[in-house]
């Protein structure tokens, strides 16, 4: 009996072989939307445009998205769609792309043409609809997969014509190892007084000298020789400590003044009143005003001078006015932005989202809190002086990974979940222009 089971297994075997190749060459494959098709990117709260046509060409949104499936093996186009009416019965192609990394980049230009076919003028903001379509062959295909709508919210700014307030940015500013290492990255400026020839400058400054130039450059520069106030015309260093600082320069008497100067943030509400230093508040010449992004918590804070109790202000009235010595103000914990408005004697305080900077180079990844960074006039955002250490760090918005920016392309441009930014040891200025997504780190020392 073993001499006839072996070869009838392996002829029947041997049928199935066939019978199976046979069927396979039959088949027929059919392209099918298969699983869920996304965006996989956070989008910003607000895209702000502004009017200057320089910035035209740079990114202004990035949409990505996970790859769309369709069951079979086949070459897979984007396309980035933009609908007025919302349901896309109006649907306009923005971008396309074919197997590529999966992500679409609009530029600010097209975003700001696609405002004004929305109705969007500025100085206001409105609501661009976007999606992205999958699918297989040319665009005339019917098998397509659709990602869900995807609302942005886009403010268009007017051209610029100088501040609001009135106040400019003069010609002259400060240089030297106290602020710029000589001239490494711009200068400090001056900033326009209601007395000719009268400058102001509210500034930190680290341990070196400075001097007064105009148009960062030597042609025309201010010393002093004596040490005695006087303005020297290509005279000595001036020796400065590590601090904060208002500047008056008075070119037509040739003097000039330096004193301590800074507002800050204190209370049990930030600080445990002051076992910390006050949140530091920058001037922002657009507004003639002073301003801090700050972390709070539950708590009561007031705001005071150079880290002291000489002269300080709360609001007794609750009333949104600055009252000398007031009443402590009742906080909530959150983040804010804060203003102070000492022409006017009032405050304001609103709660918003606030830029921060994280990484291994600052509180290794959030171990504590991220630093925050202040927003001033026309989208730019600010921090001074932050303590780096050798590493990696980005900015994220309220200490969370929703929304963060990188570098990818190490290229100055912040990048929608960029790579992380290498960093150096030393204390830096930086600033944030999110209306045309780029950012500096200036190394002060």
């Amino acid at each position: 009996m073993k001499n006839y089971i072996k070869p009838l297994v392996i002829i029947f075997t041997l049928f199935l072989s066939i019978t199976a190749c046979d069927t396979d060459d039959d088949l027929v494959f059919t392209a099918a939307p298969q699983g869920e098709f996304a965006f996989n990117n956070t989008f910003l709260s607000e895209y702000v445009l502004p009017a200057e046509t320089s910035t035209n060409n740079n990114i202004g949104a990035v949409f990505s998205f996970n790859d769309a499936d369709f069951g079979v093996q086949t070459n897979i186009s984007y396309e980035l769609q933009s609908s007025i009416l919302g349901d896309f019965t109006d649907a306009t192609t923005v971008s396309t792309l074919s197997n590529a990394n999966n992500q679409i980049e609009v530029s600010i230009g097209t975003l700001k043409t696609l405002a004004e076919e929305y109705g969007i003028v500025a100085p206001n903001s409105g609501i661009l609809n976007f999606r992205v379509r999958a699918f297989p062959g040319d665009t005339s295909s019917t098998t397509e997969m659709f990602t869900e709508t995807q609302q942005i919210t886009v403010t268009l700014l007017e051209a610029s014509t100088g501040s609001g307030s009135g106040i400019e940015i003069s010609s002259w500013g400060i240089v030297g190892s106290g602020y710029n290492n000589w001239g490494a990255f711009a200068d400090a400026p001056f900033y326009t007084t209601d007395v000719a020839d009268v400058y102001v400058a509210y500034v930190s400054l680290v341990d070196g000298e400075i001097k007064f130039r105009e148009n960062n450059e030597w042609t025309n520069d201010y010393g002093d020789n004596d040490a005695d106030g006087t303005l020297d015309a290509g005279g000595s260093n001036i020796a400065v400590t590590e601090g904060d600082y208002k500047i008056t320069l008075d070119i037509a008497n040739g003097t000039y003044t330096i004193e301590e100067f800074s507002w800050g943030v204190v209370g049990s509400g930030y600080n445990d009143w002051g076992t910390t230093p006050d949140a530091k508040f920058t001037y922002d010449y657009v507004t003639n005003t002073f301003k801090v992004g700050v972390k709070l918590t539950d708590g009561e804070i007031k705001f005071r001078k150079n880290n002291d109790w000489v002269e300080d202000f709360g609001d007794t009235g609750v009333d949104g006015t600055l009252d000398d010595g007031g009443d402590n103000i009742a906080v909530t914990a959150g983040f804010y932005a804060i203003t102070l408005d000492f022409e006017n004697g009032t405050y304001t305080m609103e709660e918003t989202d606030i830029w921060g900077i994280v990484g291994s180079g600052y509180n290794d990844w959030g171990a504590t809190p991220d630093f925050s960074l202040t927003p001033l006039s026309n989208d730019i955002w600010v921090a001074e002086i932050v303590p780096i250490v050798d590493g990696e760090i980005k900015f994220r918005l309220n200490e969370d990974w929703g929304t963060d920016y990188g570098d990818t392309g190490v290229d100055g441009t912040l990048d929608g979940g960029g790579d992380n930014i290498a960093v150096t040891a030393g204390n830096y200025r930086i600033m944030l222009d999110l209306a045309n997504l780029t950012y500096e780190l200036n190394q002060v020392n």
